[in-house]
């Protein structure tokens, strides 16, 4: 290993047996969302179960390309951070709309026409990177984190008045997977407590299968190997009008981007100018969302989970996330490991993501406490933000009977509190420049 390695830790060249079990763990920690996203899809659309495999395997083999572009970087596209792309939460949401209001085909045009979209807005959109400091990317991951929270605990409970509804049963298991993952950290030590998310997912399916919560009996049906169907649905419908819900979260999603990307590069001591770095990110998720558009799916772009994982695991090396690229790209075209992702138990993998979660809850934390909160500014910008983030997350339908544009800014909580934050805060910046200005004179 280079001197220029060991001093740079999102370019440490680890040994391949320790990046090999690190990509693994990182790929069944980031699998949960690719399944869920499609499982979601499947059952809104009435998709049969080959049309859903096939749609999985096309997920994870966007997300595992996108996993290598974002980790190596390609001329301006990637941000050469260990980031893993998957199917946005939010867009998830959107799409299915879309595609129950209209049909799949102007469902897949619309994620085509808002990955083009990146590309004209982003010379717009880095004229105001200056609006994003830690203390704003802090209040973003906070808000990042008890969303994600909201969401995973409601899939460990599942709907009100299914028959399943809060059986204690999976919320045993949910809790169970937590707590033997905190103890995996708490005795391991090195290696082995990098891997203790990796050790207490399978521990937590271990448990499942012990007490009759998971089911591998599909392992043997269906195909060894399988491609993703290019245009799986017929070619795609370009319409402006439908497409305009996910035309305006592109925007929210560049904001995100950059809290992401400001974020992880802290955490792993980059050396890169961050001002070039989040451009090269939003360009990587435009072009895999793209391609991922003539393959059926929806966006596939950088997540919140990457800061959970890396601080979690303290892997900070883009080699790793882009061999778990690679495996993810394999699992892709092995039929009986996308079968297998899609048989682990969900309360096992819906309580390893809260454990991720909350530490990205954490790291925003961190970020916030760094700034003076007594100053009138930074108070504001917060309260604000958590007030305008916490209210569609904590009352869900609060924003229900206003337009669907209101609905789509004012109803997603990461926009509504990180725009707000951001406003109270330049607002109080204005101000005070002003009598700044005014004392001196």
């Amino acid at each position: 290993m280079s001197d220029s390695n060991s001093v740079v830790p999102d370019n440490e060249n680890l040994r391949w047996q320790t990046r090999c079990l690190l990509a693994l763990q990182h790929v069944m920690v980031a699998a949960a969302t690719p399944i869920t996203a499609v499982f979601l899809i499947s059952q809104a659309l009435h998709f049969t179960s080959d049309v859903t495999a096939s749609l999985l395997s096309a997920t994870f083999m966007m997300c595992g390309l996108g996993a290598i572009l974002q980790s190596r970087g390609i001329g301006g596209f990637g941000a050469r951070l260990p980031f893993i792309m998957i199917p946005g939460g939010a867009p998830i949401a959107i799409f299915i709309a879309i595609a129950l209001q209209t049909n799949i085909r102007t469902a897949t045009g619309a994620v085509i026409l808002t990955s083009l979209f990146y590309f004209i807005a982003l010379p717009v959109f880095r004229r105001f990177l200056h609006h994003f400091p830690p203390f704003i990317i802090g209040i973003m991951l906070l808000l990042v984190s008890v969303n994600l929270i909201r969401l995973y605990g409601g899939l460990i409970i599942g709907h009100p008045g299914s028959s399943y509804y809060a059986q204690p049963a999976n919320i045993m298991l949910a809790l169970a997977t937590i707590l033997i993952t905190m103890i995996f950290a708490l005795v391991f030590t090195g290696i082995l407590r990098q891997l203790s998310v990796m050790f207490g997912l399978l521990a937590g399916t271990l448990l499942g299968m012990l007490s009759g919560n998971t089911d591998f009996s599909s392992l043997s049906h269906g195909p060894l190997l399988s491609l993703p169907q290019f245009i799986p649905f017929g070619w795609p419908v370009f319409n402006l009008t439908a497409s305009l819900p996910l035309l305006i979260y592109s925007v929210i999603s560049m904001a995100e981007a950059t809290g992401q990307t400001i974020a992880t590069a802290e955490i792993v001591g980059s050396t890169q100018n961050i001002q070039q770095t989040v451009p090269r990110t939003i360009r990587g998720d435009a072009i895999i969302s793209l391609l991922g558009g003539f393959f059926g799916t929806s966006l596939i772009i950088t997540s919140g989970e990457n800061i959970g994982v890396v601080r979690t695991t303290n892997v900070k090396s883009r080699h790793v996330t882009g061999l778990a690229g690679v495996i993810l790209i394999l699992a892709a075209m092995f039929s009986p490991l996308v079968r297998l992702a899609a048989c682990l138990p969900a309360p096992v993998v819906c309580g390893t993501a809260l454990m991720v979660f909350s530490i990205i809850g954490v790291i925003g934390i961190g970020m916030i406490a760094r700034e003076p909160l007594h100053s009138p500014a930074k108070t504001y910008a917060l309260a604000f933000g958590l007030a305008m983030g916490m209210l569609p997350i904590l009352v869900p339908g609060v924003y229900q009977n206003f337009p669907s544009v209101i609905q789509m800014v004012l109803g997603n909580g990461m926009a509504a509190g990180t725009m707000a934050s951001i406003l109270v805060n330049s607002l109080f910046m204005m101000s005070e420049r002003r009598s700044a200005v005014r004392m001196k004179s």
